[in-house]
């Protein structure tokens, strides 16, 4: 048994299930339908496929050689991350705006769903360096480099489309109680203010700079 993959696997499913911007947009348009929640999950699992992709051809090493295009991507990042937590807790203090999803649309295009779950995941400046950082660590010596990174970057890609959709899909099961005029302001207060407390530590670092 091979036990440094043994052990990355372990890493992963935790990086990939550690609550965050991911996981909270997930459930948010998990709560307006099953489909818009599996894909945006769907679209969190892509940009993890370009994070790893980047690791994997060496050009997330850019991102730290080159300090301006690094804080650019921050701030972008940054900025698409408040803009959702603000339209959710707009959505938590305007009852008319509940059954909408987190861009102030219809609830229910799965094509804006896959958009924002690709987008919070893919403009997160510090997943690229992660992999760059992390993926190294378990390739043994005398094992082809390029073989073995691309294993490890299938594996973090598998275990996020694993765990967004089961995300999704349990949110949905809940639907009925989940989506209570109610509790869904409730819950539309919690993630928008996740998303734009988040955002705004996104903001701070680079701006500070």
């Amino acid at each position: 048994m091979d036990a440094q993959l043994v052990a990355f696997t372990g890493v992963a499913a935790g990086m990939v299930a550690m609550p965050g911007a991911d996981f909270t947009v997930v459930v948010r348009n998990a709560l307006a339908s099953r489909r818009a929640g599996v894909a945006c999950a769907v679209g969190v699992a892509g940009g993890l496929l370009v994070h790893t992709a980047l690791a994997v051809a060496g050009l997330a090493a850019v991102l730290v050689a080159v300090p301006v295009l690094y804080r650019t991507l921050q701030i972008a990042g940054g900025a698409y991350v408040l803009y959702l937590g603000v339209r959710a807790v707009r959505g938590a203090l305007r009852p008319q705006l509940a059954a909408q999803d987190p861009e102030g649309q219809p609830a229910g295009g799965t094509g804006r769903s896959l958009r924002q779950g690709f987008l919070t995941n893919v403009l997160n400046p510090k997943a690229p360096v992660l992999f760059l950082s992390l993926l190294p660590q378990f390739v043994p010596d005398g094992v082809p480099v390029l073989t073995r990174t691309f294993l490890l970057a299938a594996i973090v890609v598998v275990m996020a489309l694993l765990w967004f959709p089961l995300v999704a899909l349990l949110v949905d099961r809940l639907g009925q109680w989940l989506r209570r005029p109610r509790t869904t302001r409730a819950v539309e207060g919690v993630t928008g203010g996740a998303l734009t407390a988040l955002g705004v530590t996104l903001l701070a670092e680079p701006l500070a700079h």
